[in-house]
């Protein structure tokens, strides 16, 4: 064999190893993303083909807020649980 044939066949094993290489990751990828998928493509509630959440995915049904109900500030810092553990401590 010839030098410059050696040199050919070096780069195009190399290219032929990136390629196939290549094609591996896709693959994996492309097949994961397929088999991630799965869960979102089933029913839920028998409303919607998309899992919105755990309670959904459990088997229970969201409720949403209807569009006429009350809406106001929340402070978080003043809820019941806190306001009633602060009155709990020691002067």
């Amino acid at each position: 064999m010839t030098p410059l044939r050696d040199v050919l066949q070096g780069i195009l094993g190399t290219a032929l190893g990136l390629l196939v290489s290549s094609l591996s990751l896709l693959a994996i990828f492309v097949g994961f993303c397929v088999v991630m998928m799965w869960p979102k493509l089933r029913t839920s509630g028998g409303r919607s083909r998309v899992v919105r959440s755990l309670d959904e995915a459990l088997g229970s049904t969201q409720t949403y807020l209807s569009p006429d109900a009350p809406r106001g500030r929340a402070d978080q810092l003043r809820t019941p649980e806190l306001l009633e553990a602060e009155s709990r401590k020691p002067a």
